[in-house]
């Protein structure tokens, strides 16, 4: 049966899980591998992988309009991707994966100075409370001692998920207009072009043993970012936000058996906030979209 049978929200969901399969790869590679050589990976590999799903749709044509915009997003992507996965080399995958949330609450803010869109009262409101909860989360931290780069970690989740949420606002036009297999090939493709020359200067050549999983992170990657945009071209993204907060279950479950992780109680007290703050927004993004439309004449 084809993805194209399932309703938006199941396909969002299959990227879910592959993205928190995939976030625990890195994690693993991190530790063995320079984190930069891990990111160029993840966009090589994952390039690799949505070409085939690119030329299976039929090579649709990618214009220079299409390669000028993903242009831009592939610079923030890149820098999501380095400042995030250096987070996971130091931060619990729950943990890391709870603060990562907090960007769907900075959307508004990137809408308005990219969009010149208003920002309402419930816009602050739901930000105040999810950044109640990412202190609430932080309140179970291991001491200096015991992690001495944990803060600096956290620093970089939300610095990572301001990146990311100035991608996601661009991402819903580009997967209407250019369709997924484009979008999934070119948010691979330019990232891994960007982060080609650091790469090559900074970066220590890969730990043999760990390059099957460079392989299936980079397959992973591109079933994230096919799936993603293929629920995104379906559906409203405000319709689609709560289902991305599964991802702390898949994390959760990860980190334990995986990396024998135990996430403390403030995470989830945390996560219950943030996520609270979130599903507010999207509830009032959809209740001023249904009083606009029912006005119009």
């Amino acid at each position: 049966m084809s993805v194209r049978a399932f309703p938006p929200a199941l396909v969002l969901v299959l990227a879910i899980m592959a993205g928190a399969c995939m976030d625990a790869t890195i994690k693993y590679l991190s530790q063995t591998n320079p984190v930069l050589l891990v990111a160029f990976g993840r966009y090589l590999f994952g390039a690799i992988f949505s070409f085939g799903i690119y030329w299976q749709a039929g090579r649709p044509a990618i214009s220079s309009e299409m390669w000028r915009a993903h242009g831009v997003r592939g610079f923030l992507i890149a820098a999501c991707a380095v400042t995030f996965f250096w987070a996971l080399s130091v931060l619990p995958l729950a943990e890391a994966v709870t603060l990562s949330f907090i960007y769907p609450l900075l959307a508004p803010f990137v809408a308005s100075l990219l969009l010149k869109e208003r920002i309402r009262a419930s816009s602050m409101i739901s930000a105040v409370v999810g950044f109640a909860g990412v202190i609430v989360a932080m309140q179970g931290a291991p001491s200096e001692a015991e992690s001495p780069q944990h803060d600096l970690g956290v620093a970089a989740v939300l610095v990572s998920a301001g990146f990311f949420s100035f991608a996601m606002v661009l991402l819903r036009e580009r997967a209407q207009k250019d369709g997924a297999p484009i979008v999934g090939l070119m948010t691979s493709l330019i990232p891994g072009i960007i982060l080609l020359p650091p790469t090559i200067i900074f970066a220590t050549p890969p730990v043999l043993e760990t390059w099957p999983f460079f392989l299936l992170m980079g397959a992973l990657a591109a079933a994230f970012m096919y799936l993603m945009a293929r629920a995104y071209a379906a559906a409203e993204a405000q319709q689609l936000a709560p289902i991305h907060y599964t991802e702390l279950i898949w994390a959760t479950a990860i980190g334990y058996v995986v990396f024998q992780e135990t996430p403390h109680l403030e995470i989830y007290l945390g996560a219950a906030l943030i996520i609270a703050a979130c599903l507010f927004a999207a509830y009032d993004e959809r209740r001023i979209a249904l009083t606009k439309r029912e006005a119009a004449p």
